[in-house]
């Protein structure tokens, strides 16, 4: 019985993700500020997502939405004509109070319709270069989009506050905590779909918690791997500070020889006033503490400022004997 060969198939290359548009030539580019190159490099990376609701795509949606259709503040322009704000604080700078529902919907409206007409200006071009025209209607409308995101983050930004301190983990740093909960919050605002009738805090309260959660999990390897607190002290090289006390030492030894052996060749008066002022143990008996000018002036005969211009004199001919002798070397 013949056997029958077997075929196979030749594996199927990866479908590679599709190419968005190209950068537009260098006199469009030149007219662009530098916020405007982040802002277009932001939207040429990646094409934008969106959350779909039915009411992008009504009739007169953007007026409803906006207020009035989008027009460019000038025909040079990169941004839109500022429309009416949801929340007036937003326009004067004030802190965002907490939106009410009909706001909060409004505004995530308004932040995915904005995106949405990114993400057709992203399709119309791909793989092509931006006309002029283009790159202007996508900046105005990424401006616009992060300008309602930026508005919706500052209003919720007291929820990971919230968060943060109901939360009380002690293992981990409160900075590190607020920093993944904003993060947290960021991303909530790309993939909440307000179309559920639920409020953005009831989403956002939960992503931010498993973030904390995945920071707690994070650190308790890190501690697992590195139980000792990070100690800068430890990570300074004390090399300096050693090869100094050596020499403070080194120093001490070889002025207790020049004392010893007066090697400076000092006077007997000379001797007791450094001996009694300084408390040294020149013969190793144990010496009393260090005597103040009118006391070794009493024990010599002389007044304090006589104590004095000797002392001077003595400690410059050990000054002197100890640079000749021991650090010249």
């Amino acid at each position: 019985m013949a056997v029958q060969p077997t075929t196979t198939k030749p594996p199927q290359k990866a479908e590679s993700p599709p190419l968005g548009p190209k950068l537009p030539g260098r006199a469009t580019l030149a007219r662009l500020c530098l916020d405007d190159r982040f802002v277009l490099a932001h939207f040429l990376e990646a094409f934008v997502e969106y959350v779909d609701d039915p009411a992008l795509h009504k009739r007169q949606a953007e007026t409803t939405l906006f207020g009035s259709p989008a027009e460019l503040v000038s025909p040079t322009a990169t941004r839109f004509v500022r429309p009416e704000p949801v929340v007036a604080q937003a326009r004067s700078g004030a802190r965002i109070p907490t939106l009410a529902s009909e706001q909060e919907r409004k505004l995530f409206l308004r932040y995915n319709y904005a995106r949405m007409r990114v993400r057709e200006l992203q399709d119309r071009f791909a793989e092509k270069v931006l006309t002029a025209q283009a790159t202007r209607r996508l900046l105005a409308w990424g401006h616009r989009a992060l300008d309602v995101r930026s508005t919706l983050a500052e209003a919720n930004l007291p929820l990971v506050m919230a968060m943060a301190k109901r939360t009380r983990l002690a293992s981990v740093d409160y900075n590190e905590l607020i920093s993944e909960g904003n993060m947290a919050l960021l991303r909530s605002l790309e993939k909440f779909d307000c179309g559920r009738g639920y409020k953005f805090s009831t989403y956002a309260c939960r992503a931010i918690l498993k973030s904390f959660s995945r920071v707690a999990m994070r650190m308790s390897r890190y501690r697992g791997r590195f139980p000792t607190e990070f100690d800068p002290a430890i990570e300074r090289s004390d090399h300096i500070e050693r090869k100094r006390e050596e020499v403070v030492t080194d120093c001490v030894d070889e002025l207790k020889v020049i004392l010893l052996r007066n090697l400076a060749e000092l006077t007997d008066v000379e001797r007791t006033v450094i001996r009694e002022r300084f408390a040294l143990q020149l013969s190793g008996s144990e010496s009393a503490a260090p005597k103040t000018l009118e006391q070794v002036g009493l024990i010599i005969g002389v007044t304090k400022e006589r104590v004095r211009q000797i002392q001077n004199k003595a400690l410059k001919k050990i000054r002197t004997t100890l640079e000749e002798k021991f650090l010249a070397a």
